[in-house]
């Protein structure tokens, strides 16, 4: 390789590499404030003074946590087909699959909020809700229900903003619905007296806000006087499109089912620790967090991903996607491992600030050494994801995740006998590297 040569490769790791970090971190920022929403209700109703309250909005977050995971395909599938359209420079091609995952987004609230009180008791079962707090989980979820639309809208317009190469947008609504939701919360609990209502209208009004604020802005990104065309065009075509509507549906039903193993896998994992009882409950749970901390982080360059990934791949620009790929790996392996570092260092620690109970912080430390490896594991997975939706694999995403969560099962059944809880996390550890283990076999035959 000639002087020149090594120069230019040299110029393309860095561009490669501001490119990544430009999308990553505010990705990572907006990762971290989605779970705010939930903690700010949860600490206003624990001043209120009646734990029922605190219950309530624990049962009443939850369940449209689960409800809206389900729907996240909105974002994903989103994200890669724009990224493609951005690469191959058709904006309209990619405001014509922002109309696509709005128009689906919102006719999937619409039944929402058609079935509200069936699916409603339905989850108030299935969660279990005990009955004194039964009346005032359904006072929060008649409420809150009706920000489906903004929240499902805003799954296909975060989508749309990552494909576009602008992760910073949704940082700054993430933050502006956090300060709207936790301002009105005080204001309506404290000063009017609303109590549970008061916290669910405000969480309600933020997700609107925010859905506001997101569309003006696509609004504002959007290229329809460039192009000459009327938004008017822009939805027949979009929506007159068979072949590009029957895509999106194959991408997303695909997208669906692997968030449907994701959240077998997670739910099985919370009620196999159940089953041990409470203080296994417990260790577990305080444990996940530390899974959650590092996924928020490798999440944010999955991001990045599937933005440039996508636009690679839809510029036709192979040398480019296959640098992105390298960058990729070497930033998720670096953090993974910095990661696993932190918690060999510092993760008893970390246990004594989450919990100031000895009984469960002295069970943990048996089961610590799980999660010193638990980001390793999880490397190839988070990063492939991020890959494959750029490239809209979708059926490689489903693929890896089936196998994985078929050898989950499998592990704990013919292990837990033996292991005990120890199974649930080796289980969950060869779920995670599984995943990337088939994923990295797929990939080369996407090239």
């Amino acid at each position: 390789m000639s002087s020149h040569d090594k120069e230019q490769t040299t110029l393309d790791y860095r561009r490669s590499n501001r490119e990544i970090l430009a999308l990553a971190l505010p990705s990572v920022v907006s990762n971290i404030t989605v779970p705010l929403l939930g903690l700010a209700d949860v600490a206003i109703v624990g001043h209120i003074g009646d734990s029922r309250y605190i219950g309530a909005i624990a049962i009443g977050s939850m369940i449209f946590n689960v409800a809206y995971w389900l729907f996240g395909f909105l974002r994903m599938g989103t994200s890669g087909m724009t990224a493609q359209a951005f690469g191959s420079g058709d904006d309209v091609a990619a405001l014509g699959v922002l109309v696509r995952a709005l128009t689906v987004g919102w006719g999937m609230a619409f039944l929402l909020l058609l079935f509200q009180v069936p699916l409603g008791v339905l989850a108030l079962r299935l969660m279990n809700t005990p009955s004194d707090m039964w009346l005032l989980v359904s006072r929060y979820l008649r409420i809150v229900v009706w920000g489906a639309p903004a929240v499902l809208g805003m799954y296909g317009l975060m989508g749309w903003f990552v494909g576009m190469q602008n992760t910073r947008v949704p940082m700054f609504v993430s933050v502006f619905q956090n300060v709207v939701n936790i301002t009105l919360s005080v204001l309506l609990v404290f000063v009017l007296g609303l109590g549970i209502e008061g916290v669910a209208m405000g969480t309600l009004f933020s997700q609107w806000a925010g859905m506001a604020v997101a569309m003006w802005m696509m609004l504002r990104m959007s290229s329809t006087r460039k192009q000459g065309l009327k938004w008017k065009s822009i939805v027949q075509r979009a929506l007159g499109e068979s072949a590009a509507m029957a895509r999106f549906f194959s991408l997303n039903r695909d997208i669906f089912l692997r968030t449907m193993c994701l959240v077998a896998v997670n739910m099985f994992f919370t009620s196999a620790g159940a089953r041990q009882g409470t203080l296994i409950l417990a260790v577990n749970t305080l444990l996940m967090i530390f899974f959650t901390l590092s996924s928020y982080v490798q999440d944010g360059f999955a991001f990045a991903g599937e933005a440039l990934v996508g636009k690679y791949h839809g510029a036709a620009n192979r040398r480019s996607l296959v640098l992105t790929v390298k960058m990729l790996f070497f930033w998720g392996v670096g953090i993974a491992l910095a990661f696993s570092l932190c918690y060999v260092l510092f993760g008893s620690k970390l246990l004594l600030l989450l919990t100031s109970d000895r009984t469960t912080t002295s069970a943990a430390v048996d089961y610590l050494w799980w999660v010193y490896v638990v980001p390793l594991a999880g490397v190839a997975a988070f990063v492939y994801d991020g890959i494959f939706i750029g490239l809209t694999a979708s059926r490689g995403m489903l693929l890896s995740c089936a196998v994985g969560a078929a050898l989950f099962f499998c592990v704990f059944f013919v292990a837990f006998p033996y292991m005990g809880n120890h199974a649930l996390w080796l289980a969950f550890i060869v779920f995670l590297v599984m995943r990337g283990v088939v994923q990295s076999v797929i990939f080369p035959r996407l090239l």
